[in-house]
């Protein structure tokens, strides 16, 4: 999708908000070079104050965004392209994060064990002055999981940095038993719109 416009972008500074090495890799897979650059946002922002997960996520990918934008144009080395995402598990009207304990891993676990579940995730891309928000959903339907599985999965530590307490591209794909939507979504970056947002960008300059 991006070979029209692929010479303009590599000639740009492109900065992923984030440091998900998951993420980095997905860019990089398509052809892109991309510097990491963790936000300093505290992401402490308050579900309850907004309308829906959509706005959520978004808002928190804006923020991740434009602190790490601000920061290194104050260091003197100012980004062409900012990219930041933030991805959520919800069920029953909750939003699940990472977990922090291990008892929380478990219980989120337990809950989505042989439900169907969904992911959302934000993306906000900045360019100079321009700043493009959207987000993607995805369903995720869990087998019947028991308490020994879930425990095994735990021990393996990879729970316990991904949002819902599992991770789709790792061990906890193991638990899908289908998805209902984009893949990339549930990983935490969704290509196809990025892509598309990427491309309407650039595609003046090609």
């Amino acid at each position: 999708m991006l070979q029209p416009v692929m010479h303009v972008l590599k000639q740009k500074n492109i900065i992923l908000a984030s440091g998900s090495p998951r993420r980095k890799e997905l860019i990089e897979n398509i052809g892109l070079a991309v510097g990491l650059c963790p936000s300093l946002f505290e992401e402490n922002l308050d579900p309850k104050n907004y309308k829906s997960f959509t706005e959520f996520v978004e808002e928190t990918a804006l923020q991740k965004v434009l602190e790490v934008d601000n920061r290194l144009s104050l260091q003197g080395d100012p980004p062409d392209v900012v990219i930041g995402a933030d991805t959520m598990v919800t069920l029953d009207g909750s939003m699940f994060g990472k977990p922090t304990s291990e008892q929380e891993a478990f219980d989120m676990l337990k809950s989505l064990s042989g439900r169907s579940h969904t992911v959302y995730t934000g993306v906000v891309v900045k360019a100079n002055d321009k700043i493009v928000k959207f987000t993607e959903k995805t369903d995720v339907i869990f087998g019947k999981l028991d308490d020994e599985q879930i425990r095994g999965y735990i021990a393996t530590k990879e729970p316990m940095d991904k949002a819902g307490g599992y991770g789709i591209q790792g061990v906890g794909g193991t638990f899908v038993e289908r998805i209902e939507g984009d893949y990339f979504t549930v990983v935490g970056l969704p290509l196809y719109r990025l892509c598309s947002v990427l491309y309407n960008m650039f595609k003046e300059n090609k």
